[in-house]
């Protein structure tokens, strides 16, 4: 049986397609006697169906995705490590990064795992994570920072910058070139996501509803994230194909 690790802290990762703001820190109150709390069955048993419902997505789709990968690639590493991040104070959250050996890991947030609404919307955001590895977006989005890097700090030198000047513009460089694409990979995830969670057993466009729940980021100029809507006629135009 597969372990599912409570990791303190991860990586960093590409984020998933969720956006939450946190709320304003509120003025410590005056120290009162502790009140003993009483378990709310009703609760106890969301959080239990929510795990439940975890464990199974995780079941059905990583065989998929770890056989998508290694049909999709060559010599890549396609032994995902699916993790549960146990931080306290997150907004929902999912995202995919690797560890120091190179293997991918999906990480998802408690809160994440609370909020879906049902297991095709866990399976398609699931998907979504596994497709930015297998579409390597993370190492895409390296070699695009240290390019833009390069040009605008090469242009601020060229101007007789200054060396903290240049600086600045290496830095200000590799923000856009990270971020030049970013929409783009969301994207490509959400396709790919698509095809995985369906062949997991699940209906996407179902999952996709997942996106109307979230803050619609909008089509910001170098946002990282595409419009919500966006990413719901490409999940819906993808899996017409696969009917």
């Amino acid at each position: 049986m597969k372990t599912y690790l409570l990791v303190p802290f991860l990586a960093f990762g590409l984020s998933a397609c969720v956006s939450v703001s946190r709320p304003a820190p509120t003025a410590p109150s005056e120290p009162t006697t502790p009140a003993v709390s009483t378990p709310n069955p009703t609760t106890s048993l969301r959080a239990e169906q929510a795990a439940r419902q975890f464990v199974r997505v995780v079941r059905t789709v990583e065989p998929v995705a770890e056989a998508e990968c290694r049909a999709r690639t060559t010599n890549m590493n396609c032994d995902f490590n699916i993790v549960v991040d146990d931080r306290p104070g997150q907004p929902p959250n999912a995202f995919q990064t690797r560890d120091k050996e190179g293997r991918p890991i999906l990480a998802f947030n408690i809160p994440l795992i609370a909020t879906v609404r049902n297991a095709d919307e866990l399976a398609f955001v699931m998907g979504h994570e596994a497709a930015h590895h297998i579409r390597a977006h993370l190492d895409r989005q390296q070699r695009n920072a240290t390019a833009g890097a390069l040009i605008f700090g090469g242009i601020a030198a060229i101007t007789g910058a200054g060396e903290q000047a240049i600086d600045s513009a290496q830095q200000v460089g590799a923000t856009v070139g990270a971020r030049g694409y970013s929409k783009d990979f969301e994207l490509e995830a959400d396709e790919l996501g698509t095809v995985i969670a369906h062949k997991a057993g699940y209906d996407p466009v179902i999952g996709a509803a997942f996106f109307t729940k979230i803050a619609d980021p909008g089509n910001k100029f170098l946002g990282t994230h595409p419009p919500n809507a966006a990413r719901i006629e490409t999940v819906r135009r993808t899996a017409a194909t696969l009917k």
